[in-house]
Protein backbone atom coordinates (compact mmCIF):
# COMPACT_ATOMS: atom_id res chain seq x y z
CA UNK A 1 0.00 0.00 0.00
CA UNK A 2 1.26 3.44 -0.85
CA UNK A 3 2.38 5.77 1.97
CA UNK A 4 -0.39 8.21 1.07
CA UNK A 5 -2.99 5.44 1.37
CA UNK A 6 -1.62 4.32 4.75
CA UNK A 7 -1.71 7.88 6.06
CA UNK A 8 -5.28 8.28 4.87
CA UNK A 9 -6.27 4.99 6.49
CA UNK A 10 -4.73 6.06 9.81
CA UNK A 11 -6.51 9.40 9.57
CA UNK A 12 -9.87 7.72 8.95
CA UNK A 13 -9.28 5.27 11.79
CA UNK A 14 -8.45 8.11 14.19
CA UNK A 15 -11.58 9.97 13.08
CA UNK A 16 -13.74 6.89 13.65
CA UNK A 17 -12.19 6.47 17.09
CA UNK A 18 -12.96 10.09 18.00
CA UNK A 19 -16.54 9.72 16.78
CA UNK A 20 -17.03 6.59 18.86
CA UNK A 21 -15.57 8.36 21.90
CA UNK A 22 -17.96 11.29 21.42
CA UNK A 23 -20.88 8.88 21.01
CA UNK A 24 -19.85 7.08 24.19
CA UNK A 25 -19.67 10.34 26.14
CA UNK A 26 -23.09 11.45 24.86
CA UNK A 27 -24.57 8.05 25.66
CA UNK A 28 -23.11 8.22 29.16
CA UNK A 29 -24.63 11.68 29.69
CA UNK A 30 -28.05 10.49 28.54
CA UNK A 31 -27.79 7.34 30.66
CA UNK A 32 -26.74 9.32 33.73
CA UNK A 33 -29.74 11.65 33.35
CA UNK A 34 -32.05 8.64 33.09
CA UNK A 35 -30.33 6.96 36.04
CA UNK A 36 -30.76 10.07 38.21
CA UNK A 37 -34.45 10.26 37.30
CA UNK A 38 -34.97 6.58 38.07
CA UNK A 39 -33.08 7.04 41.34
CA UNK A 40 -35.37 9.89 42.35
CA UNK A 41 -38.42 7.79 41.54
CA UNK A 42 -37.02 4.87 43.50
CA UNK A 43 -36.32 7.01 46.58
CA UNK A 44 -39.81 8.51 46.47
CA UNK A 45 -41.62 5.23 45.91
CA UNK A 46 -39.59 3.19 48.40
CA UNK A 47 -40.13 5.70 51.20
CA UNK A 48 -43.76 6.41 50.32
CA UNK A 49 -44.49 2.67 50.25
CA UNK A 50 -44.03 2.44 54.00
CA UNK A 51 -46.24 5.47 54.50
CA UNK A 52 -49.11 3.98 52.52
CA UNK A 53 -48.73 0.81 54.55
CA UNK A 54 -49.78 2.86 57.59
CA UNK A 55 -52.10 5.41 55.95
CA UNK A 56 -54.69 4.60 53.32
CA UNK A 57 -54.54 6.26 49.92
CA UNK A 58 -58.09 7.59 50.33
CA UNK A 59 -57.26 9.12 53.70
CA UNK A 60 -54.14 10.68 52.22
CA UNK A 61 -55.85 12.18 49.17
CA UNK A 62 -59.21 13.10 50.74
CA UNK A 63 -58.21 13.99 54.30
CA UNK A 64 -58.64 17.60 55.35
CA UNK A 65 -55.99 17.77 58.09
CA UNK A 66 -52.25 17.54 57.58
CA UNK A 67 -50.50 17.31 60.96
CA UNK A 68 -48.16 14.30 60.89
CA UNK A 69 -46.18 15.33 63.99
CA UNK A 70 -49.03 16.09 66.41
CA UNK A 71 -50.15 13.86 69.26
CA UNK A 72 -53.22 13.08 67.18
CA UNK A 73 -51.70 13.04 63.70
CA UNK A 74 -53.54 13.79 60.49
CA UNK A 75 -52.33 12.70 57.10
CA UNK A 76 -54.75 14.38 54.70
CA UNK A 77 -52.84 16.19 51.95
CA UNK A 78 -55.75 18.39 50.82
CA UNK A 79 -54.54 21.48 52.77
CA UNK A 80 -51.21 21.33 50.94
CA UNK A 81 -52.95 20.73 47.61
CA UNK A 82 -55.34 23.67 48.00
CA UNK A 83 -52.47 26.03 48.78
CA UNK A 84 -50.49 24.74 45.79
CA UNK A 85 -53.52 25.13 43.54
CA UNK A 86 -54.17 28.66 44.82
CA UNK A 87 -50.63 29.82 44.10
CA UNK A 88 -50.70 28.12 40.69
CA UNK A 89 -53.95 29.80 39.65
CA UNK A 90 -52.78 33.24 40.80
CA UNK A 91 -49.44 32.85 39.03
CA UNK A 92 -51.07 31.69 35.80
CA UNK A 93 -53.53 34.59 35.91
CA UNK A 94 -50.46 36.84 35.71
CA UNK A 95 -48.14 34.77 33.53
CA UNK A 96 -50.56 33.63 30.81
CA UNK A 97 -51.80 37.05 29.63
CA UNK A 98 -48.47 38.77 30.27
CA UNK A 99 -46.36 36.08 28.62
CA UNK A 100 -48.71 35.49 25.69
CA UNK A 101 -49.12 39.19 24.91
CA UNK A 102 -45.36 39.74 25.10
CA UNK A 103 -44.73 36.75 22.84
CA UNK A 104 -47.20 38.08 20.27
CA UNK A 105 -45.54 41.49 20.36
CA UNK A 106 -42.03 40.07 19.97
CA UNK A 107 -43.04 37.65 17.22
CA UNK A 108 -45.24 39.94 15.12
CA UNK A 109 -44.88 43.61 16.03
CA UNK A 110 -41.52 44.33 17.66
CA UNK A 111 -38.66 45.78 15.58
CA UNK A 112 -35.59 43.61 15.25
CA UNK A 113 -33.62 45.84 17.61
CA UNK A 114 -36.26 45.57 20.34
CA UNK A 115 -36.49 41.80 19.87
CA UNK A 116 -32.73 41.34 20.06
CA UNK A 117 -32.60 43.42 23.25
CA UNK A 118 -35.63 41.91 24.98
CA UNK A 119 -34.64 38.26 24.64
CA UNK A 120 -31.36 38.50 26.61
CA UNK A 121 -33.14 40.52 29.29
CA UNK A 122 -35.84 37.86 29.61
CA UNK A 123 -33.20 35.14 29.81
CA UNK A 124 -31.46 37.10 32.56
CA UNK A 125 -34.76 37.38 34.46
CA UNK A 126 -35.35 33.65 34.24
CA UNK A 127 -31.82 33.00 35.51
CA UNK A 128 -32.12 34.97 38.75
CA UNK A 129 -32.10 32.91 41.97
CA UNK A 130 -35.63 32.25 43.19
CA UNK A 131 -34.67 33.26 46.73
CA UNK A 132 -34.44 36.85 45.45
CA UNK A 133 -38.00 36.62 44.17
CA UNK A 134 -39.06 35.24 47.54
CA UNK A 135 -37.68 38.16 49.51
CA UNK A 136 -39.00 40.59 46.90
CA UNK A 137 -42.47 39.12 47.46
CA UNK A 138 -42.11 39.36 51.25
CA UNK A 139 -40.44 42.76 51.58
CA UNK A 140 -41.85 44.69 48.61
CA UNK A 141 -44.99 43.14 47.19
CA UNK A 142 -46.65 42.23 50.49
CA UNK A 143 -46.31 45.76 52.00
CA UNK A 144 -47.64 47.21 48.74
CA UNK A 145 -50.64 44.89 48.91
CA UNK A 146 -51.20 45.73 52.58
CA UNK A 147 -51.28 49.43 51.70
CA UNK A 148 -54.13 48.73 49.29
CA UNK A 149 -55.70 45.80 51.16
CA UNK A 150 -55.16 46.32 54.92
CA UNK A 151 -56.64 42.96 55.88
CA UNK A 152 -54.02 40.89 54.11
CA UNK A 153 -51.66 38.89 56.33
CA UNK A 154 -47.90 39.37 56.38
CA UNK A 155 -47.48 35.85 55.05
CA UNK A 156 -50.00 35.14 52.33
CA UNK A 157 -50.40 33.32 49.04
CA UNK A 158 -51.29 36.33 46.90
CA UNK A 159 -47.85 38.00 46.94
CA UNK A 160 -45.84 34.88 46.04
CA UNK A 161 -48.43 33.98 43.42
CA UNK A 162 -48.04 37.35 41.72
CA UNK A 163 -44.26 37.23 41.88
CA UNK A 164 -44.09 33.65 40.58
CA UNK A 165 -46.36 34.71 37.72
CA UNK A 166 -43.80 37.30 36.68
CA UNK A 167 -40.97 34.83 37.28
CA UNK A 168 -42.33 32.16 34.91
CA UNK A 169 -43.42 34.63 32.23
CA UNK A 170 -40.09 34.28 30.32
CA UNK A 171 -40.83 30.57 29.86
CA UNK A 172 -44.21 31.33 28.30
CA UNK A 173 -42.73 34.13 26.19
CA UNK A 174 -39.99 31.93 24.80
CA UNK A 175 -42.17 28.91 24.00
CA UNK A 176 -45.14 30.91 22.72
CA UNK A 177 -42.92 33.09 20.53
CA UNK A 178 -41.36 29.97 19.07
CA UNK A 179 -44.82 28.54 18.35
CA UNK A 180 -45.97 31.73 16.64
CA UNK A 181 -42.80 31.88 14.55
CA UNK A 182 -43.39 28.29 13.42
CA UNK A 183 -46.65 29.23 11.68
CA UNK A 184 -46.01 29.33 7.91
CA UNK A 185 -45.73 32.77 6.34
CA UNK A 186 -48.32 31.74 3.77
CA UNK A 187 -51.07 32.09 6.37
CA UNK A 188 -49.97 35.62 7.18
CA UNK A 189 -49.79 36.57 3.53
CA UNK A 190 -53.17 34.99 2.75
CA UNK A 191 -54.87 36.88 5.58
CA UNK A 192 -53.26 40.15 4.53
CA UNK A 193 -54.28 39.54 0.90
CA UNK A 194 -57.90 39.18 2.00
CA UNK A 195 -57.76 42.62 3.63
CA UNK A 196 -57.30 41.57 7.25
CA UNK A 197 -55.49 43.99 9.49
CA UNK A 198 -52.37 42.96 11.31
CA UNK A 199 -54.22 42.68 14.62
CA UNK A 200 -56.97 40.58 13.05
CA UNK A 201 -54.39 38.36 11.39
CA UNK A 202 -52.70 37.70 14.70
CA UNK A 203 -55.87 37.09 16.72
CA UNK A 204 -57.94 35.23 14.12
CA UNK A 205 -55.28 33.35 12.14
CA UNK A 206 -51.87 33.07 13.76
CA UNK A 207 -52.88 32.56 17.39
CA UNK A 208 -55.42 29.78 16.62
CA UNK A 209 -52.87 28.13 14.34
CA UNK A 210 -50.20 28.23 17.05
CA UNK A 211 -52.58 27.34 19.88
CA UNK A 212 -51.16 23.84 20.54
CA UNK A 213 -47.69 25.31 21.05
CA UNK A 214 -48.98 28.23 23.09
CA UNK A 215 -51.05 25.83 25.21
CA UNK A 216 -47.93 23.75 25.78
CA UNK A 217 -46.22 26.88 27.13
CA UNK A 218 -49.11 27.44 29.54
CA UNK A 219 -49.08 23.84 30.76
CA UNK A 220 -45.31 23.75 31.25
CA UNK A 221 -45.52 27.05 33.14
CA UNK A 222 -48.17 25.52 35.42
CA UNK A 223 -45.80 22.64 36.11
CA UNK A 224 -43.03 25.10 36.92
CA UNK A 225 -45.27 27.03 39.30
CA UNK A 226 -46.46 23.91 41.11
CA UNK A 227 -42.87 22.87 41.77
CA UNK A 228 -41.63 26.27 42.98
CA UNK A 229 -40.23 26.15 46.50
CA UNK A 230 -38.29 29.18 47.73
CA UNK A 231 -40.77 31.94 46.89
CA UNK A 232 -43.69 30.26 48.68
CA UNK A 233 -41.47 29.05 51.52
CA UNK A 234 -40.28 32.61 52.23
CA UNK A 235 -43.44 34.64 51.61
CA UNK A 236 -46.36 32.21 51.67
CA UNK A 237 -46.33 30.78 55.17
CA UNK A 238 -45.51 27.36 56.58
CA UNK A 239 -48.71 26.21 58.26
CA UNK A 240 -50.97 23.79 56.36
CA UNK A 241 -54.43 25.32 55.99
CA UNK A 242 -57.42 24.04 54.07
CA UNK A 243 -58.98 26.69 51.84
CA UNK A 244 -58.42 28.93 48.87
CA UNK A 245 -58.16 32.32 50.59
CA UNK A 246 -55.07 33.99 49.06
CA UNK A 247 -54.89 36.66 51.77
CA UNK A 248 -53.97 34.15 54.48
CA UNK A 249 -50.82 32.17 55.12
CA UNK A 250 -50.68 28.55 54.01
CA UNK A 251 -48.07 25.95 53.15
CA UNK A 252 -47.77 24.45 49.69
CA UNK A 253 -46.39 20.96 49.16
CA UNK A 254 -42.92 22.21 48.32
CA UNK A 255 -42.81 24.77 51.13
CA UNK A 256 -43.84 22.21 53.74
CA UNK A 257 -41.27 19.68 52.53
CA UNK A 258 -38.53 22.34 52.59
CA UNK A 259 -39.40 23.38 56.15
CA UNK A 260 -39.88 19.97 57.74
CA UNK A 261 -36.94 18.31 56.00
CA UNK A 262 -34.57 20.67 57.84
CA UNK A 263 -35.50 19.15 61.22
CA UNK A 264 -34.33 15.94 62.88
CA UNK A 265 -36.89 13.31 61.92
CA UNK A 266 -36.67 9.58 62.64
CA UNK A 267 -36.23 7.96 59.20
CA UNK A 268 -38.69 5.18 60.04
CA UNK A 269 -41.45 7.45 61.32
CA UNK A 270 -44.71 7.88 59.46
CA UNK A 271 -44.26 11.65 59.43
CA UNK A 272 -40.88 11.33 57.73
CA UNK A 273 -42.26 8.95 55.13
CA UNK A 274 -45.20 11.29 54.62
CA UNK A 275 -42.81 13.87 53.17
CA UNK A 276 -41.93 11.40 50.44
CA UNK A 277 -45.59 10.62 49.87
CA UNK A 278 -46.27 14.32 49.36
CA UNK A 279 -43.22 14.57 47.12
CA UNK A 280 -44.41 11.59 45.09
CA UNK A 281 -47.79 13.24 44.61
CA UNK A 282 -46.11 16.44 43.43
CA UNK A 283 -43.89 14.41 41.09
CA UNK A 284 -46.91 12.71 39.54
CA UNK A 285 -48.73 16.04 39.10
CA UNK A 286 -45.78 17.80 37.48
CA UNK A 287 -44.99 14.76 35.32
CA UNK A 288 -48.58 14.74 34.06
CA UNK A 289 -48.38 18.44 33.23
CA UNK A 290 -45.06 18.00 31.44
CA UNK A 291 -46.42 15.12 29.38
CA UNK A 292 -49.47 17.19 28.48
CA UNK A 293 -47.21 20.05 27.41
CA UNK A 294 -45.13 17.74 25.21
CA UNK A 295 -48.29 16.33 23.62
CA UNK A 296 -49.52 19.84 22.76
CA UNK A 297 -46.12 20.75 21.35
CA UNK A 298 -45.87 17.63 19.18
CA UNK A 299 -49.36 18.35 17.88
CA UNK A 300 -48.12 21.74 16.71
CA UNK A 301 -45.07 20.18 15.04
CA UNK A 302 -47.22 17.58 13.26
CA UNK A 303 -49.56 20.28 12.08
CA UNK A 304 -46.84 22.28 10.30
CA UNK A 305 -44.36 19.54 9.43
Amino acid sequence: MRPQGQALERLLAARRLRERAVEAVLWACAASALAVTLGIVWVLVSNAWGFFGEVGVVEFLAGTRWAPFFMQPGYGVLPLLTATATVTVIALCVAVPLGTATAIYLAEFAPARVRDTAKPVLELLSGLPTVLFGYFALLVVTPALQAVWPGIATFNLLAPGLVIGVMVSPMIISLAEEALSAVPDGLREAAMAMGASRRTTVLRVLLPAALPGVSAAWVLAASRVAGETMVVAIAGGQTPRLGFDPTEAAATITAYIARVALGDLPPDSTGYQGLFAAGLLLFVLTLGLNIAGLVFRRRLLRRWS
